[in-house]
């Protein structure tokens, strides 16, 4: 069956084991704020490692922040990296908020490839602000506000999420186990249809509920 002959299925089905649709844009708009809440705040802190400002904002720890974003950590991640964690936070939630709004409501089976690079962007970041927290804990020995409010939002934007990336994988695993094709899971990853690949997806849909 050509693609063209394929209907366009209701967007905004349910995903088991969700009770929920996982791409809905009630799922997705809180992340894109959040992101770009982060980015915000990133933007600052970015601005203050640079130089362009004197102080960074801090109402809890003082000269926390300012140790801690000018430590010699801070400095030997700069010379790895290039570019200053603050500035790299700004990359990656800005990517985020647009990877978050890009495509339908069923990008989880129309857009495979989308919704598991948002994941690639929101999972690894939560878990350098995890790393970054206990730098600031064991090694730095300061503590700085708003990278303990950006660590929160990343863990948060990981676990909303989490959910959407998990119903593309599922349905691209069931999509090999139906058909032990690489070639037909390729097809699924880049969002292609057909009567193999619309048969994983409503192997999926027709799962029971958690």
């Amino acid at each position: 069956m050509s693609h063209a002959t394929l209907p366009v299925d209701d967007l905004d089905r349910n995903v088991p084991p969700y009770s929920h649709n996982p791409s809905a844009w009630s799922q997705r708009i809180p992340i894109c704020i959040l992101a770009f809440v982060a980015a915000v705040i990133s933007t600052h802190l970015s601005l203050y490692q640079w130089g362009l400002i004197e102080t960074a904002w801090d109402p809890f720890f003082g000269s926390g922040t300012a140790e801690v974003l000018k430590s010699k950590t801070a400095g030997q991640m700069y010379g790895i990296l290039g570019i200053h964690d603050a500035a790299l936070g700004v990359l990656a939630y800005l990517g985020d908020a647009i990877l978050g709004l890009a495509g339908s409501t069923r990008r989880w089976q129309y857009r495979p490839w989308l919704v598991i690079l948002f994941g690639i962007d929101v999972i690894p970041l939560g878990i350098v602000s995890v790393v970054l927290v206990l730098f600031q804990a064991f090694i730095v020995g300061s503590w700085c506000f708003l990278c303990l409010v950006t660590a929160v939002i990343s863990l948060i934007l990981v676990y909303w999420a989490w959910d959407e990336v998990r119903a593309s994988l599922t349905y691209l695993w069931i999509v090999w186990q139906q058909n032990h094709d690489l070639r037909i899971v390729w097809d699924a990853f880049w969002g292609n249809r057909s009567d193999a690949i619309d048969r994983a997806a409503e192997t999926l849909l027709s799962r029971g509920t958690a």
